[in-house]
């Protein structure tokens, strides 16, 4: 199970997502850039143990109305080998563990694959900010495909859960600004 370091991280999490999220196609914000704050997320465990899985929402309430982003992330301990450039969210000095290469997980191998383990029912998602503690609120509806799919995260995220679809797909929940809680869909499966 990952353990979650109580410490620094130089820029933070934030900070760099402030500077990368802009450039990303399916970001809905303006020109002025994003005023982000983490409102939700949870943890998948590396059976290796090597790598770091986070997927994170954070709400850009620079907007007109605030808009929820997710964002899996990877922290890894060096560069990740074929990545392409894009998919570096940049690097951050761990407290704990030193020079840490921040990704998007969407161009991870380990993030997608335990995102595909957590689909099929074979992992289990982890509270966001404590270590070896299961998070039951992040929850797998609807019928999974055993072979030949696809993963689509949901980027910008909407409050609704999907209920009724037959393909399996990923609920969480995530906060507001103002304090009202809310969920929606974080990921699905697709046939190829």
């Amino acid at each position: 199970m990952a353990y979650v370091h109580r410490t620094t991280m130089e820029p933070t999490k934030l900070e760099l997502l402030t500077g990368w999220l802009p450039r990303q196609s399916w970001y809905a914000g303006d020109a002025e850039g994003p005023e982000l704050v983490q409102a939700g997320g949870f943890r998948l465990d590396d059976p290796q143990g090597a790598v770091g899985i986070e997927f994170m929402v954070v709400v850009d309430s620079a907007a007109r109305e605030p808009v929820a982003y997710l964002t899996p992330m990877s922290y890894r301990g060096a560069a990740l080998e074929g990545a392409p450039e894009e998919a570096l969210i940049g690097t951050s000095e761990h407290g704990v563990l030193g020079t840490r290469w921040v990704y998007d997980g969407v161009h991870d191998p380990v993030v997608t694959a335990q995102l595909r383990a957590l689909l099929r029912g074979e992992a289990l998602p982890q509270h966001q900010s404590e270590s070896d503690t299961p998070d039951p609120t992040v929850t797998v509806h609807g019928t999974t495909l055993e072979d030949g799919f696809d993963v689509q995260l949901t980027r910008v995220l909407r409050p609704g859960t999907s209920e009724g679809t037959a393909s399996a797909h990923l609920v969480a929940g995530w906060t507001w600004p103002d304090g009202t809680a809310a969920r929606g869909v974080f990921a699905t499966l697709a046939l190829r």
